[in-house]
């Protein structure tokens, strides 16, 4: 079981059983209370639960994120939408870009920029919850959604 949650219009937050993980995907850093610090670009990462592989954008500097948790794969990519392919299939993906979202095509999304557009572009609804509460894969919807965190 998991959860996420968004308490920073730049940070997506991962809470497993054991382990808190913020992924600011701005600046492309994960902070969960380790003892090197915070985490910044490629690399595959084991921090509690959570199998997190950062990915290095061909042609910018930018890192994207593969989270795994209990089966389920979290995208998160913010604004980007070039070049997603090494992401490969995302359950869930945090973004504000809508061609990565016709790319990836995940059963949640969550809105990390201007709903309204991206909900009107899409033709899809949207709600708003503090956190999106996850125990096991067979939790995803069957329907595409849109969700904004705050």
């Amino acid at each position: 079981m998991f959860e996420i949650e968004s308490k920073n219009p730049n940070e997506i937050t991962i809470k497993t059983a054991t382990k808190t993980v913020t992924i600011d995907f701005v600046n492309g850093v994960i902070m969960a209370d380790l003892a090197v610090g915070e985490i910044a670009g490629p690399g595959e990462f084991e921090i509690g639960e959570a199998t997190i592989r950062g990915i290095s954008v061909a042609k910018h500097t930018k890192t994207i994120y593969d989270v795994e948790v209990g089966g389920v794969h979290i995208g998160i990519i913010g604004d980007f939408d070039e070049n997603l392919d090494e992401l490969g299939i995302s359950d869930i993906l945090c973004t504000s870009s809508v061609k990565a979202i016709k790319d990836i095509n995940p059963k949640i999304i969550v809105a990390t920029g201007n709903i309204d557009g991206m909900v009107t572009e899409l033709k899809l609804s949207s709600r708003v919850e503090k956190k999106i509460k996850i125990k096991k894969i067979e939790d995803l919807p069957a329907i595409q959604e849109v969700i904004a965190l705050n």
